[in-house]
């Protein structure tokens, strides 16, 4: 078994959420100790992401960094343990909502669609739709 880092790393529907990773120099966090639980957008994610505000993301560390720690929890939690919750505190600090049974659970507006990957350092879940905290989110969009 490998880390969290390692292992979405070799899963090709996640090559785009693995960059963002590296760009936001959270790679050696995934790679390193602890119980993490991240949530990681497919490819087909970031497509449906509008471009400018994608762009906008990307070219500021500290909001590419942000979003980054709004796919990521402390601790191992599987999709049982999750629905048991109607929301949870994120890395970044604000929070996602959850809903609906493990197997048809959606945080915010994403839907989970691989559950569980197991790894050294903790869980992973695949999911449709790149998570936006708030904050970012209003901070971006007012300025595109």
């Amino acid at each position: 078994m490998k880390s969290i880092f390692e292992t979405a790393r070799e899963d090709g529907r996640l090559s785009t959420s693995v960059a963002m990773l590296q760009a936001g120099g959270m790679a050696e966090t995934l790679r390193g100790e602890g119980e993490y639980t991240a949530f990681f957008p497919t490819n087909e994610a970031y497509s449906g992401f509008p471009r400018e505000v994608l762009d906008a993301i990307t070219d500021d560390r500290g909001r590419l960094e942000g979003m980054i720690l709004y796919h990521v929890i402390q601790g191992k939690l599987t999709t049982q343990e999750l629905a048991r919750m109607e929301a949870i505190r994120t890395l970044q600090g604000d929070h996602l909502d959850i809903s609906g049974p493990p197997e048809a659970m959606r945080l915010n507006d994403a839907a989970v669609i691989q559950p569980d990957v197991e790894c050294t350092n903790g869980i992973y879940h695949v999911i449709d739709r790149v998570l936006l905290p708030r904050a970012v989110e209003a901070r971006v969009r007012g300025r595109v």
